[in-house]
């Protein structure tokens, strides 16, 4: 009785949610209905987004929490998270990932390097820039970008 009584007493301790961020939304988002499936793509990186990726879904910034929930499987996709330059060898199997995704679906390119291949840019091995590949609807910059700034665009993707 006594743990009953004290979280009746303690109440709610999480912190309230922060408020919606401001920029573009892209026009497929309305039809989401508030929760998308993302399927992360390495396309060519260092990693270092990856692991941002990790922390933007690990408790402390739960991305599930505003409707963003990581699945295996393009074919259950609505979102890909894109990072790093894409590379000769991963030029063919991003457009195949991009494709096997039911419409609507968004391409977010994370990172500087899948935005104009920062420090790999001009590497012998090195496609393009994601955009140069498939068409790109979101963009979050950084080398690598935090893990709030990646949960923002899920947030303006979800619109919650």
């Amino acid at each position: 009785m006594g743990l009953l009584r004290k979280i009746r007493d303690t109440g709610r301790v999480a912190e309230p949610t922060p408020p919606r961020p401001e920029g573009h939304v892209p026009p497929q988002a309305k039809e989401f209905g508030g929760s998308v499936q993302v399927r992360c793509v390495d396309a060519g990186s260092c990693n270092g987004c990856e692991i941002e990726i990790a922390g933007a879904f690990n408790p402390v910034y739960d991305a599930e929490r505003y409707g963003a929930r990581l699945v295996a499987s393009p074919r259950h996709a609505d979102v890909a998270l894109v990072t790093g330059p894409v590379t000769r060898n991963m030029a063919e199997p991003l457009r195949r990932t991009v494709a096997a995704m039911p419409e609507p679906r968004l391409v977010v390119a994370v990172g500087d390097c899948a935005i104009n291949c920062g420090e790999f840019a001009g590497g012998y091995g090195v496609e393009g820039a994601v955009s140069d590949v498939v068409p790109v609807d979101l963009q979050v910059p950084g080398c690598p970008p935090r893990p709030d700034e990646i949960v923002a665009a899920l947030r303006r993707v979800t619109g919650r």
